[in-house]
């Protein structure tokens, strides 16, 4: 999964739509919002249908409290049922879809006191990434938040032979990644 490195379109058909399919059999919609080969390979550019939401830790003392994010299925499924509860009261419905968190329903407007900023660091270099508070709540007596990113999440897909979506791996994508960019930005002009 990767946020945009272009610039969001305002609402616009989407071409259509790809299922992903995850090692565990869990499924994620996405939005078809690009098509484009290159070196004669059929990428595609996905949009989940549903907006994917991180669920955090928070750990530490009050003065050096940290966001952890919870990537473990087991405490994942741990949670999960509280987390659905919390967000029910604000009509979304959570998903434990492949690849992300999802939630369907309408989010609530961005507001700007409830960004959170989590510094990504990759290759030695910080990439923020601004994430929407929806929620927070206790479970065992550790405090959780439900955050949802204000960029769209977008993932990068090779077509396989037999017309099957493949997600590219982080390295394919930084591969890859100039490529699709002069394509993509060529089709724009």
């Amino acid at each position: 999964m990767f946020s945009s490195p272009f610039p969001e379109e305002n609402d616009h058909a989407h071409a259509g739509s790809i299922t992903l399919t995850d090692e565990t059999g869990r499924t994620l919609e996405c939005y078809v919002e690009h098509s484009l080969v290159v070196e004669g390979q059929e990428y595609v550019l996905l949009l989940p249908v549903d907006s994917p939401i991180e669920i955090f830790a928070w750990q530490g003392d009050d003065d050096d409290e940290q966001a952890v994010l919870v990537d473990d299925d087991a405490v994942i499924n741990q949670i999960l049922g509280t987390a659905q509860a919390v967000l029910a009261e604000q009509n979304l419905i959570v998903k434990h879809t492949a690849y992300a968190l999802t939630v369907s329903g309408d989010l609530p407007a961005v507001e700007e006191s409830e960004i959170f900023t989590l510094e990504i660091e990759e290759d030695e270099e910080l990439e923020p990434e601004q994430l929407q508070l929806l929620a927070s709540f206790y479970d065992q007596g550790q405090e959780y938040a439900i955050y949802t990113p204000v960029d769209p999440l977008l993932f990068f897909a090779r077509i396989s032979s037999t017309g099957e979506p493949q997600l590219l791996s982080p390295e394919e994508f930084k591969k890859i990644q100039p490529l699709l960019e002069e394509e993509l930005f060529n089709e724009v002009e």
